[in-house]
């Protein structure tokens, strides 16, 4: 089954028995939840569009370890025409779904962990990228979801992980056995992991030989023994239990975060892909985080492209879509998004092969491509918000449109030009609210903000590549004064 079906994987995650809270409640049943299940919706797409043919050059790949057609979230990316082709359907989801679709860490993390355990063998001997060969080979098979776990609580952000109060902040390595690891601790933030079949866990910091228990990777079954996930709570999230769908926004889709716990978690050794090589740690986060980096320059723009759809279809529905000012508006949210994804684009065409085979992306330009994502979705925002109009935020409640009553003043009262049904412009204005204040504004706007590092991370990166030397050879060149570039 290299290529799962919708019905097939709505069915898997059927079977799986994940411990979760949500708002002080265990649940029972996820994948049914209302407030969970638009975030399944949304991974359930990456399985139907790799079944459309329309859709396929960029939805599915071939395998290099087995010949086999298979999704591309599973997929090592084996050229720079690969990179491309990864934002190019992270693009095309984020216009299907404007939400979240979760399968983004797990690729970015399959991908860092092949390299770096190749060059970790070829170092010290260590057997790691077999066993993750081996992992890689039934992820293709059976077309799971795997969720990369990297982000730690972190505690004291100025102590090391085995200086902080409490040394679970951190995942670490509590027991050695003959068969495997026990690991405790936490990993936050954690996208769309109650709609994974497996966790691929790394470290999420570089670290010294002090901090070694702490630099650990593995991958387990998402509802293994041991792993408990609290939910995390999102702006309007409960409007999704009140019934009807005009006041959420998007109908269908949606993401989700969780905090995932790892009480004394077993795990066998075959599944465990670094175990105290501190002098990896670094190269691992370095990697994921630029091939995570990379990725905005895709999702983001998806997303963008709907809000900047539904932005102009509000201008149309008030009545000001020729307004020169509203036009300017919009031709700078286009060029906004534009630009990210010019840099999501440049950064996958310059990429080049590691040791083990799979494509890097450039690290330079993929920390540009962040860190641009840090501020354009806000101004996107920003000017949506603007032409959108403050009855975005004050309009009534859909309870109040059904209303036998009541419902008829409201369609009064808000209606814009006259050809178009109040509840028209009432839909689209709780779109905009949904990608802006919403539960779709913790993707659009904050997760641009801290997701793949915060923009000082960027930032140092950028600094780290930019090679001022070179550049100030080309100066002394080209103004004739001597220098290193002097024969």
């Amino acid at each position: 089954m290299p290529v799962m079906t919708p019905a097939q994987y709505e069915e898997s995650l059927r079977q799986m028995r994940f411990d979760v809270y949500l708002m002080g409640e265990k649940v029972e049943n996820p994948v049914d939840h209302p407030i969970i299940r638009p975030s399944m919706n949304s991974v359930k797409m990456t399985y139907a569009l790799a079944h459309n043919p329309e859709h396929a050059d960029l939805m599915t790949a071939k395998s290099h370890l087995t010949g086999k057609t298979i999704n591309r979230f599973c997929h090592l990316h084996q050229s720079a025409d690969d990179l491309v082709k990864k934002v190019k359907m992270q693009r095309l989801l984020g216009q299907k779904t404007a939400a979240c679709f979760q399968r983004c860490v797990g690729m970015d993390a399959i991908n860092a962990v092949d390299s770096v355990t190749f060059e970790m063998d070829a170092k010290l001997g260590t057997n790691y990228h077999e066993r993750f060969t081996n992992f890689l080979l039934q992820m293709q098979e059976e077309d799971w979801t795997v969720d990369g776990a990297m982000t730690d609580p972190k505690g004291n952000r100025g102590l090391a992980p085995s200086k902080q109060a409490d040394p679970d902040l951190y995942v670490r390595v509590v027991e050695k056995r003959a068969d495997g690891i026990v690991v405790s601790g936490a990993k936050a933030h954690q996208t769309g992991a109650l709609n994974s079949h497996w966790i691929l866990v790394m470290p999420t910091i570089a670290l010294d030989k002090a901090d070694a228990a702490y630099a650990v990777s593995f991958v387990l079954p998402a509802d293994a023994e041991g792993i408990l996930y609290i939910y995390g709570r999102q702006s309007c999230d409960t409007r999704k239990l009140e019934g009807g769908d005009i006041d959420v926004g998007n109908r269908n889709f949606g993401g989700h975060e969780a905090l995932m716990v790892f009480d004394h978690v077993f795990v066998p050794w075959d599944q465990v892909f670094m175990c105290g090589e501190t002098e990896f740690s670094g190269a691992l986060v370095e990697r994921f985080a630029a091939y995570h980096r990379q990725s905005y320059g895709g999702c983001k723009v998806g997303v963008g492209d709907v809000l900047i759809g539904a932005s102009a279809l509000a201008a149309e529905y008030n009545g000001a879509a020729k307004a020169s000012a509203v036009k300017d508006k919009l031709i700078e949210m286009v060029h906004l998004n534009e630009t990210l994804y010019a840099c999501g684009i440049a950064c996958s065409c310059e990429g080049c092969p590691t040791a083990s085979g799979n494509y890097l992306v450039d690290l330079l330009l993929a920390n540009v491509c962040k860190q641009n994502v840090t501020r354009f979705p806000y101004e996107i925002a920003r000017l949506a918000e603007d032409i959108a109009g403050g009855l975005m935020v004050t309009m009534p409640s859909e309870q109040d449109l059904r209303h036998p009553e009541i419902g008829k003043i409201v369609e009064k009262y808000f209606c814009g030009v006259a050809d178009v049904p109040t509840e028209f412009r009432l839909r689209v204005l709780r779109l905009i609210e949904n990608l802006t204040l919403g539960t779709a504004a913790v993707g659009y706007r904050t997760e641009s903000m801290h997701g793949a590092g915060s923009p000082q991370a960027q930032r140092i990166m950028i600094s780290r590549q930019s090679d001022l030397e070179a550049k100030k050879d080309l100066a002394r060149a080209i103004a004739g004064i001597p220098g290193k570039n002097s024969d």
